[in-house]
């Protein structure tokens, strides 16, 4: 099977085809389509995951009502163990001492542990992918306990595997037992649907003591066996696990307390718990086994097209390369500089990267939407927010889908589902170690577009999604906006690309077909290619959405600019917040007022200027080109006729008087900072001096943890919900890094200023982020600005990792000379 792994027919297929195109020849369509061919590849190599990062463990392909699995365990020493200890879902405060992926390659596999020390337990899950077949090849899952030292010797774990299958003309079904009270060695579910085929699921009986006890209560269960109830659910509830676990056990509580056990001698917790066995045909199975001290087992899934079937000799040596290889490719794609070069670091890193990447998932359903389009929403008036929170009020939202979306999340725990703004910085370093994988999010994202070019800025889909999510916040707007940082991504595939340019890299015989599946599409220019037409449109139509729905208004001040068009203002504000924005309680001028620009909002156009100047060039539109890149010169000019107070010495919010005059509103913090930080400065920018003094100094932005969001000097500095007014968050400071980086190894007379800041900074926010995970197992998503400690949300390995590419940046303490980094 590792053979199977080897690049063999497609390192030729690739190879022809970049010396067809080198030769300016074309393949026959006829005789293949290498686009094709190779998104074929990438949705057999990516097709299962545990791609239901909301559970601790759960897996399931990327297509809509398919099968899925998850894991629960919980301790049961009394009889109350069992209810407050069963782990299930990703939850903020279960006593965990850290849980997340070591090594993770969506194409592979990888291995988690989850340190449950409420449990008393840590668990080690992995999981590991062969291809072969139609429908994504196999895949099988090692679940390991070990008791740690705090643990009574014979604890008593109740295990559960919870399958479902979705699907009208899908079929489950549970192999019959050994008797009628539960299986003595393996589990095997058979099943089919139109997407998968005919497949089988093996729950082995594997290694570990099953107790036995002296109280008869065969006449519902079998002690020291693995039990199985095959039920029958409605699907709009068969994802609610923990609740249909707990009805189906109570029915054996019921029947004690029916017959009457003595109380003076009850039969002990674990086997009050323990289901009826009731296999058969259903769409939900519940698998339970008992242990008594360590454990380990086996879930094997076969696809018949996939032929031969993994035994636990295959799984071990598919682990054990797949750790191997994982470990080889980080230190090659993300190579650590000093001072982070150390092994602490770098398992450091290899954490934050996979959990990062293994908390990829895939969502399927209806999203919550009020398309009303009521006037108030145009946000014209004195007083808008009012008016617009009386139109929510009329709660003319309804359905709409069903949707699926690919995507990274920001935390397992608090924010399980896709987030517009988070998405670009997740993917940057995904795009390093798989830019195949990353144009299939990107991909998935744009395939949610609406025809005026709104794309939602959080994707809550389904029925699990939304029980995460208060009601006051599941309705999305299609006048709301969010921060286009997938642009970000586009960028950096147009830069590898030209950089490529479809040269084959050195050693790619050496190469498994995972790794160059993750690069198909860099090498092959002619896929790349077609991958940015299929986009160019759609990023359009963002772009012209983004233009007319959050456009500012400058001709009605008296507003002197060099464009009259290039200002803009985020609709959704409210006296406290401007969600939209990503920056939420970020101090804005107030009261709120249909005059207002945002110099945020201003810069991010300014990213889709130049991104889409770059796509356009790049598919060789040069009238596209120069259109964009004038509408970016109005927009860098605009930043500073419209933003730049040379009192505050940085950009700032604009508004107007009681006398409707224009008003600079100066909050310094991140907001100051973000034509800098988005790129649209030059090196030699007269404005620039300025800037670096402000993140430098430590009574304004610059603290020993990174860069404050708001000054210290700033009134309402830390207060009220201080989210984004103290707090160092990291994909600001990140942007900041990138920044200082190229402003200090390209020719400047801020050259110095710049490379000092950077290595600095750069030191202070890897020092921050890996003291926090060390002491506490958890990435953050914010830190606090005085102590550094992590806080918020924990379990926060969205935008967070790219402390990951932070490490694997150049040091420039004491050097100079080093080339431009792209973001």
């Amino acid at each position: 099977m590792a053979e199977g792994r080897q690049l063999s027919s497609m390192l030729v297929f690739f190879w022809l085809n970049a010396l067809f195109a080198g030769l300016g020849l074309a393949a026959d369509d006829g005789e293949f389509n290498l686009h094709s061919e190779i998104g074929l590849q990438n949705n057999q190599s990516l097709l299962w995951g545990p791609y239901r990062p909301n559970l601790y463990f759960g897996v399931r392909p990327r297509i809509p009502k398919s099968l899925m699995t998850g894991l629960m365990w919980g301790k049961v020493e009394t009889y109350s163990d069992f209810q407050t200890s069963i782990r299930y879902t990703c939850e903020q405060n279960e006593g965990m001492k850290g849980y997340g992926w070591e090594e993770y390659d969506p194409r592979r596999g990888g291995i988690q542990t989850i340190h449950d020390i409420e449990n008393h337990i840590d668990l080690t899950t992995s999981f590991v992918k062969v291809p072969g077949g139609a429908h994504g090849g196999n895949w099988a899952a090692r679940i390991k306990g070990v008791l740690n030292k705090d643990a009574l010797k014979e604890q008593k774990t109740i295990v559960v595997i919870y399958v479902t299958q979705e699907g009208e003309s899908s079929v489950l079904q549970a192999s019959p037992p050994d008797d009628e009270f539960g299986y003595e060695g393996d589990v095997t579910l058979t099943g089919h649907s139109e997407t998968l085929g005919n497949y089988k699921l093996v729950i082995t009986k594997g290694r570990g003591v099953q107790p036995q006890s002296d109280h008869d209560l065969s006449t519902i269960r079998g002690p020291g066996q693995t039990v199985v109830q095959s039920l029958i659910y409605p699907e709009e509830h068969i994802w609610q696990a923990k609740p249909i676990l707990f009805k189906q056990l109570k029915e054996g509580v019921d029947w004690l307390v029916e017959n009457k056990y003595d109380a003076v001698d009850p039969p002990p917790p674990w086997q009050v718990y323990q289901l009826a066995n009731r296999p058969g045909t259903g769409n939900v199975h519940i698998v339970q086994k008992v242990f008594e001290g360590d454990f380990e087992f086996e879930v094997i899934f076969s696809s018949e097209s996939a032929g031969k079937e993994l035994t636990s000799d295959d799984i071990t040596r598919e682990v054990k390369e797949a750790t191997e290889s994982f470990s080889e490719r980080f230190s090659r794609v993300f190579p650590l500089k000093p001072p982070f070069n150390a092994e602490n670091y770098k398992k450091f890193g290899r954490s934050m990267f996979s959990n990062l990447i293994g908390g990829i998932g895939y969502f399927y359903g209806h999203s919550v939407v009020d398309r009303s389009y009521a006037p108030e929403y145009d946000e014209e008036n004195e007083g808008f927010w009012e008016e617009a929170a009386e139109a929510r009020a009329r709660n003319q939202q309804g359905l709409e889908g069903p949707y699926e979306l690919f995507t990274s999340i920001p935390s397992r725990p608090f924010f399980p589902r896709g987030f517009l703004w988070d998405e670009g910085f997740h993917l940057l370093p995904i795009a390093d170690w798989d830019m195949d994988l990353t144009l299939e999010i990107v991909r998935s994202w744009f395939n949610l577009i609406d025809e005026d070019g709104w794309i939602a800025r959080e994707q809550i889909l389904g029925a699990e999604a939304r029980s995460k999510v208060p009601a006051e916040f599941q309705t999305q707007y299609p006048h709301y906006a969010n921060p286009p940082t997938l642009f970000f991504i586009i960028d950096v595939f147009v830069d590898k690309l030209r950089k490529t340019n479809g040269t084959l890299p050195a050693g790619l015989e050496h190469l498994s077909q995972d790794e160059t599946l993750a690069t198909a599409s860099l090498n092959n220019p002619e896929v790349g290619l077609q991958h940015l037409r299929r986009l160019y449109p759609l990023l359009q139509r963002q772009f012209n959405w983004f233009r007319k729905t959050q456009a500012g208004d400058v001709k009605s001040y008296d507003r002197e600019a060099y464009s009259a068009k290039e200002a803009y203002r985020w609709r959704g504000r409210t006296v406290t917040h401007c969600l939209t924005s990503g920056l939420d309680d970020y101090p804005r001028p107030q009261p709120p007022h249909p005059g207002e620009l945002h110099v945020d909002l201003l810069s991010w156009v300014g990213v889709m200027s130049k991104s889409l100047a770059n796509v356009a060039d790049a598919l060789g539109h040069a009238e596209d080109a120069d259109g964009y890149k004038k509408i970016l010169t109005a927009i860098e000019r605009n930043l500073d006729d419209l933003h730049w107070s040379e009192k505050d010495g940085c950009y700032c919010d604009a508004t107007v008087d009681e006398f409707e005059e224009n008003k600079l509103v100066c909050h310094k913090g991140y907001i100051s900072l973000f034509p800098f930080l988005m790129g649209l400065l030059r090196p030699d920018s007269p404005k620039l001096g300025r800037l670096l003094q402000l993140m430098g100094d430590e009574e304004e932005l610059w603290s020993p943890h990174g860069l404050r969001s708001l000054s210290k000097r700033d009134e309402l500095y830390g207060t009220k919900e201080n989210y984004w007014r103290s707090p160092v968050w990291i994909n600001i400071n990140y942007l900041g890094i990138v920044q200082l980086y190229n402003v200090a190894t390209l020719e400047g007379p801020h050259k110095e200023t710049a490379r000092d800041l950077y290595s600095r900074l750069r030191k202070n926010i890897v020092d921050t982020v890996y003291k926090s995970w060390e002491e506490t197992g958890f990435a953050w998503e914010q830190y606090n600005p005085e102590t550094g400690k992590g806080q918020r949300t924990q379990h926060f390995t969205g935008w967070t990792s790219l402390v990951v590419k932070i490490m694997a940046m150049e040091d420039l303490e004491g050097k100079a000379g080093y080339v431009r980094d792209e973001l």
